[in-house]
């Protein structure tokens, strides 16, 4: 069941959200960076038959992925675990649900801005994003006024 928020519970989380996002985005990179390192020492023991390969070092990078796969997957699962939406970790954009006037509607937040100041309809996504006004604010609710 998800878990519907305030903007000022969603504000609150931001301190949590934001480094966990962080960590998120490094690990990825890492990962990816690893998971070249792999493919271009695969294609180099093809390249050579084998006879060129430090199977110490390839076996280390290769832990060191898997390793960071694990990490990776664990800080993907801590920011889903506030209880808010992760839309696109590379441009760090997640989302909080919420009510606005009866229908659930999402808080919206991209790694870098100030506070949580746009929201969005659930269909409407990224492009959608309206600023948050008073009208807004007066008529949105969190999990305590189901």
């Amino acid at each position: 069941m998800a878990r519907f928020f305030t903007q000022a519970e969603a504000e609150r989380l931001l301190a949590e959200v934001e480094p966990a996002i962080q960590a998120a985005i490094r690990l990825k990179a890492e990962y990816q960076s690893l998971e070249r390192q792999l493919h271009n020492a695969r294609n180099r023991i093809a390249m050579s038959g084998g006879a060129q390969l430090d199977r110490g070092a390839f076996l280390l990078c290769k832990q060191r992925r898997d390793s960071i796969a694990v990490e990776f997957k664990t800080a993907v699962d801590r920011i889903q675990g506030f209880g808010c939406i992760l839309k696109d970790l590379d441009a760090g954009l997640i989302d909080f649900p919420t009510r606005f006037q009866g229908k659930e509607v999402y808080l919206c937040w991209q790694l870098g801005e100030r506070g949580i100041q746009f929201w969005h309809g659930v269909e409407e996504g990224f492009r959608g994003r309206k600023p948050i006004d008073r009208h807004f604010l007066d008529n949105h609710r969190g999990e305590q006024s189901s």
